[in-house]
Order: C-alpha cells, then structure tokens, then sequence
C-alpha cells in the first residue's frame, strides 16, 4: 500500500515481471481508475491489481474495482485478506485471473475450492500479514504444492537469485516480493527511508498485533516498539490503532521520518544491501537464479 503506483507496477512488467497495483492506495473508484489510465501510458505489457479484502473503517467497493479493472484491461486480481468467494462471479464474468493469498494450507485448499487460478502461499518470514501460525516458506511452500493442483506461487523471504531458485526447487510456479521492490529506485518512498532499509539486519523486524490475532511484520522502530508494549499491557485495539493506522505509515514513506509510524517488512531485508532499477533487480536474480540451480545440480 502507498507504494505499489502505476510507476512502479509498470516498471515490473516492462523488466518482465508482473507489477501489481495496490487498490487500496485509492480511495475512490474515480482515483483508481485514473491510475489505471495512467498504467497503461507507461507500458503494454500485463499488470496485476491487489484487492484488499480485509475489513475496514471505509472499505472498498470491491465489485466496483472489478469493474473498473475489466473495463481498463486489466485481468489479474491478487486477492487477498479473507475468503474471495463472495467476489469470484464477479471476477469470473468479468474473464479477470484470480490470484489469492493465503498464509496456511487449509486456505490454499479452499481458495482452489472456489475457483482461484493460482495460490501465493505466504511464510511467516513475509513483510505485512503473515497469518498466526509461524510457518517458514521452507515447510509451507512443499506442503502446498503437493496438496493443491492449480499453480502455486510462493511469498516470504524471496529477494535473491538462490532464493528463487530454491522456491522452483520447492515445487513453485513463481515467487512474488515486496520488500525487495521497496529498495529500488523506482520505488516512490523517501530515500532516507530507503538508506535506512539498506542497513538493516534479519533481526530487526518484529511481529506486532499478535495479542489482536491480526499480526503484521514490521521494522522493529519506536512506533513498533509503543506498540508491543502496549499489547504486553492488554491493550485492545482502540488503543493500539492511533499508533498503527496507515496515515501514520504513509507520512514515514512520504516525509522520511522514521518514527511517523510502522513500515511493513519482510526479514528479506536482512540479504539487501543495494538499491538498484527494478530492471537491475530482475534480471539479476533471474541470471543468479540459473547459476544456483546449475550448481545445484553438480552439488547433487
């Protein structure tokens, strides 16, 4: 959210990836569209959008995105947060590719029940919403692939050429990444931020809500930290929401202060010292990607 713009979705799919938009950056049908109007100056290869389905104070008009989408061209849905069904005949009308997110197999199970394309199966090493169980994409991603049949793409401390070499190794069709976008260039976050990020170590994110059942990877910061201590104490969630609700996170993005608020993040960010185009981090890890798996192969 706030940084998946046309910008940078298009600049993914011109190096060859598929660059999502984040619907829930617009808060209106008419912004949203314009944006998707403005995508589709910026390159002609595919593009996806994120649906948020969780539930908010002001939440989408999910159908109404869906046609926008339709009606802009745009056939790929990422959905994700709770159980698309009540929206798969609308997408399916409209000829739109469900991917869905999940974070457990069960989920996975169902998403392919009521007729998702594919899965991204989410480990808990994932910036954002990991889901409760604390499974690593290691153990998750085999476990999904032998259990369902539609394809599977895997989500969760993916960042580097090994590492998506391990995920095909694993039994993936694709890997998707959000931390290793938010280090590019073409990423519309404050540099500061970004240098910031680049310092970091696997260490220092931490899982905050969890008291709430609704836990979040973030930079351990002192938003963050106000935040454990505050669910240490009982706190519900009336308390714990002025720390934690997006404006505050978007202003960090914006203005570069880093204790504005929380900044989702995933422990990938441990493996990223540089801020390269995204072009450069494509094509990177697709050459590394081969060389681990040919190495690979000798090895064994």
């Amino acid at each position: 959210m706030w940084l998946s713009n046309a910008d940078l979705a298009a600049a993914v799919s011109e190096a060859g990836g598929l660059g999502s938009i984040s619907a829930a950056t617009f808060d209106t049908p008419k912004k949203f569209q314009a944006e998707l109007k403005r995508a589709k100056t910026l390159t002609e290869k595919p593009l996806a959008v994120n649906l948020p389905l969780f539930p908010a104070i002001k939440p989408l008009d999910i159908d109404e995105y869906i046609r926008i989408m339709a009606a802009e061209g745009v056939m790929i849905a990422e959905t994700a947060g709770r159980n698309p069904e009540p929206h798969m005949e609308s997408l399916k009308k409209s000829g739109i590719t469900v991917m869905h997110k999940t974070t457990a197999v069960r989920f996975a199970l169902k998403a392919q029940d009521v007729g998702c394309d594919a899965v991204i199966i989410d480990g808990c090493e994932c910036g954002g919403h990991p889901g409760e169980e604390n499974v690593t994409s290691l153990v998750l991603l085999p476990i999904v692939v032998k259990a369902i049949k539609i394809p599977v793409i895997a989500a969760g401390g993916f960042g580097s050429g090994s590492g998506l070499a391990a995920a095909l190794a694993l039994g993936a069709d694709a890997v998707i990444m959000g931390t290793r976008f938010m280090l590019s260039k073409e990423a519309p976050m404050h540099e500061e931020v970004k240098r910031y990020l680049v310092g970091l170590k696997e260490t220092e994110t931490v899982l905050i809500l969890r008291s709430l059942k609704n836990s979040i990877r973030v930079v351990r910061n002192e938003v963050a930290e106000q935040i454990l201590a505050l669910e240490a104490q009982g706190a519900g969630l009336e308390e714990i929401i002025p720390l934690a609700k997006g404006e505050r996170g978007f202003e960090l993005m914006q203005k570069g202060d880093l204790s504005a608020g929380i900044l989702a993040c995933g422990q990938v960010i441990g493996l990223l010292n540089e801020i390269p185009t995204v072009r450069e981090i494509i094509e990177t890890i697709v050459h590394e990607a081969a060389i681990a798996l040919e190495q690979a192969r000798g090895k064994v």
